[in-house]
């Protein structure tokens, strides 16, 4: 039989999907500018998709279930001098929102952080409990 969640366990898998969930974040943020010659070469956005996980009646975590492209499509642009340029001098820039992403990091860090709080509440709590019995 599996020993019981504790609130550690569900931080803890709070915090690493948000840490999936920011380095998605990242990673969109430094593809933001690239270029390609080809529309289907261009970046996308990437976002996780989570799923609830249910280890105990009444306990439910958080898991990333897969990552996949957002919808934001690349935009063509007309700059017939770059060396990526088809044939009627268009490249395609990176589909990538970056105000959403600075938004999306800037929520995510903050939930992270929040989670890094329950955690020191619950060490708090749990040594304070033990001084109790001494």
């Amino acid at each position: 039989m599996t020993r019981p969640m504790s609130v550690f366990d569900i931080a803890g898998r709070a915090m690493s999907a948000q840490l999936v969930r920011l380095n998605t974040t990242a990673s969109n943020l430094a593809n933001a500018g690239s270029v390609s010659g080809t529309r289907e070469g261009a970046f996308r956005a990437l976002r996780p998709v989570f799923r609830t996980v249910e280890d105990s009646p009444g306990v439910a975590t958080v898991a990333v279930d897969r990552v996949v492209q957002a919808g934001i499509e690349p935009t063509r642009r007309h700059d017939p001098s770059h060396p990526l340029a088809d044939a009627n001098g268009d490249v395609w820039d990176a589909g990538v929102d970056s105000a959403a992403e600075l938004i999306d990091m800037v929520e995510t860090a903050r939930q992270y952080q929040n989670n890094v709080q329950v955690l020191q509440t619950a060490k708090t709590l749990t040594l304070d409990t033990l001084r109790l019995g001494q």
